[in-house]
């Protein structure tokens, strides 16, 4: 298979299938980012959750099955079958979600499995520089009004989440006093409200 452009029979078989998909677990699709080499932890956890969703996740669960014989069953050959489909699928979709800027660095492959593998190695060593570059972000992250206060403090948790994920761990009572002091001067009833409350 042709690593940056699928056969067209399997673009019209993928095509099919998703067709045949309720809108409703479509919509998941659209929350997989694109592997861009400074988000490969979000990638992949949206990447398996979408395709459990779409139902495409055997060949990423199950070790490929034996070769058909002529002595196979029925029941090997559907099963066969099914981890076939779902490899080659699931090879396309998770193909597609790959920045093209960093294509060639990942090596070919025509197994589902081995290819996650192969991303896992290729950013293995990015990961390392990870903590930095949070901690970075963190550290300048401000209340800008271009989203809603709340997101605001949900997308700084989740920068922290990441952070304890990476041993780095930022307490509670830390990260209370710098979300407050990261929103604008227009805040301060509410920073002011917080602090002479008796409850945390």
């Amino acid at each position: 298979m042709n690593f940056l452009r699928p056969p067209l029979h399997s673009i019209k078989v993928f095509s099919l299938v998703i067709a045949t998909i309720p809108s409703a677990l479509m919509d998941e699709t659209f929350h997989v980012p694109m592997l861009n080499g400074n988000n490969f932890t979000d990638w992949t956890e949206n990447l398996f959750f979408t395709l459990g969703c779409l139902e495409l996740d055997l060949a990423l669960r199950v070790d490929e099955p034996p070769a058909l014989t002529e002595k196979s069953t029925p029941q090997e050959i559907a099963k066969h079958e099914q981890w076939e489909r779902s490899n080659r699928l699931s090879l396309i979709f998770m193909k597609s979600h790959v920045s093209k800027g960093i294509r060639s660095s990942i090596p070919e492959c025509t197994n589902a499995k081995a290819f996650i593998k192969a991303v896992d190695e290729q950013f293995m060593s990015s990961n390392k520089a990870l903590p930095s570059t949070l901690m970075k972000k963190l550290s300048s992250k401000s209340f800008d009004n271009s989203r809603s206060v709340r997101e605001h403090i949900m997308k700084t948790r989740d920068m922290a989440a990441q952070l304890k994920f990476l041993e780095i761990d930022i307490s509670e009572s830390f990260l209370v006093h710098f979300i407050l002091n990261s929103l604008r001067s227009e805040y301060v009833p509410f920073k002011i409200s917080y602090n002479t409350h008796k409850d945390k």
